[in-house]
């Protein structure tokens, strides 16, 4: 080796180490020899492996060195060295095979790996705590979710009443789809559904907002388009840019027959499903919720009976799509129109054929309420399809305040859309 040679070996930037045919250290230049923290007089007695962790070792003996003699080289092989007090180095090491039999030498460099192992275990920490935060995030989102419907229905004397709720995609991300059912006073109940614009945290805050707020202003106004125009004023001052789309039936039992009161505000309008078949819509259509100081809401009024079924529904049961077809308010009314005995089937119904036509992924949140009037002979039997538990104020609060945690900062303006 001439002097130049002997130098660029002595001083590389790197640690060089060449071994014999069993694997014994026969050159290290003094980069390697810093690295392990050793004296020159390791050449000629110690082996590779003997400088390396157990786990290392082993590996070195069983894979790289088969590895070696089967292609010839490897390439960026990670390794703890180990110094004389104990500290482990890590290490990437490349090597390559030169010779044949006895006289076979592997030729090594070795690169300190503290700080790429460093980084990698900051990468792996850092993931783990992503996917942590990702599933709490879901599990709140889930148990928040559940409080935009009622978790149970009660028997109404002369209804049946189910209800859907299905989220979109995985139900990961949180919608703004909600229903409630509640009575005001004997023989007299609310039926409520909306969808707050957008998706995520702002959508919860706002969905929570809208339906207690329905439940207060229903005990003071008769009227539901009355009940709209409050809950309008109370969204204004509210501060959100959000807005809503809400209908309200208002049920008043009369002998064996229901006075209904219906309002929209910027919401599709129920469907009448007579007990012969004929399909119609009912109540009056007005401004969305939350956008204009004077709104214009009215109220539809009308009487149902036995037999009678009336179908409340969110966007995401006409809008649904199959590459560019809707599934169309039409198409709604010839499912509604099926002869079904219950309101149960028919909430199944519509969201299985929503779902089917999706090829069952929501794109959408589905929200679904049907209201069946049932006839003397019939007993009560009012269901909820829907998986959800009670959560008091200050659960759903502690979870809003979670939920908001976990939140990016904004970029911008929020969604819009439904």
């Amino acid at each position: 080796m001439s002097g130049d040679q002997r130098d660029l070996f002595d001083h590389a930037p790197c640690g060089y180490v060449e071994l014999d045919a069993d694997g014994r250290i026969v050159a290290a230049n003094h980069a390697f020899l810093a690295m392990v923290d050793r004296p020159h007089d390791v050449v000629g007695k110690e082996s590779f492996s003997d400088l390396l962790s157990p786990g290392s070792s082993g590996d070195h003996e069983t894979h790289v060195r088969a590895e070696l003699q089967a292609h010839g080289s490897v390439h960026e092989i990670a390794v703890d060295l180990v110094r004389p007090d104990g500290a482990e180095v890590p290490a990437l090491i490349s090597a390559n095979l030169r010779g044949d039999g006895r006289k076979q030498t592997t030729r090594m460099i070795v690169f300190e790996a503290r700080e790429r192992r460093r980084h990698h275990e900051e990468l792996l920490q850092a993931r783990r705590t992503a996917e942590e935060a990702e599933h709490l995030t879901a599990a709140l989102a889930a148990t928040l979710q559940a409080t935009f419907v009622p978790p149970s229905i009660g028997d109404v004397p002369g209804l049946e009443i189910a209800g859907a709720y299905r989220p979109a995609g995985d139900g990961t991300v949180i919608g703004g789809d909600f229903y409630d059912v509640f009575q005001i006073r004997t023989g007299e109940w609310v039926v409520a559904l909306g969808d707050v614009a957008g998706k995520g945290v702002e959508a919860a805050v706002l969905t929570s907002f809208v339906r207690h707020s329905i439940r207060a202003l229903a005990v003071r106004y008769d009227s539901p388009a009355e009940v709209l125009r409050e809950l309008n004023t109370a969204l204004l001052a509210h501060g959100s840019d959000r807005f809503c789309t809400v209908v309200l039936l208002r049920l008043l039992k009369e002998d064996d027959q229901w006075l209904v009161s219906v309002s929209s505000g910027g919401h599709p309008l129920p469907l009448l499903v007579a007990q012969e078949g004929a399909v119609v819509e009912i109540g009056a259509s007005g401004s969305l919720v939350g956008v204009l100081a004077t709104p214009q809401l009215d109220d539809g009024r009308g009487t149902i009976g036995p037999g009678d079924r009336v179908v409340l529904f969110t966007d995401g049961v006409t809008d649904a799509r199959r590459d560019d077809e809707p599934f169309g308010i039409e198409r709604l009314r010839s499912l509604v129109a099926t002869p079904v005995p219950t309101a149960a089937e028919t909430t199944d119904l519509i969201l299985d054929e929503v779902l089917t036509f999706q090829e069952g992924s929501a794109r959408d949140d589905i929200a679904i309420v049907t209201v069946r009037v049932l006839g003397p002979d019939e007993e009560t039997t009012s269901d909820v399809r829907v998986a959800a538990r009670q959560m008091d104020l200050e659960a759903k609060n502690q979870a809003l305040l979670a939920l908001q945690a976990e939140a990016p900062a904004p970029d911008g303006e929020p969604d819009q859309q439904h």
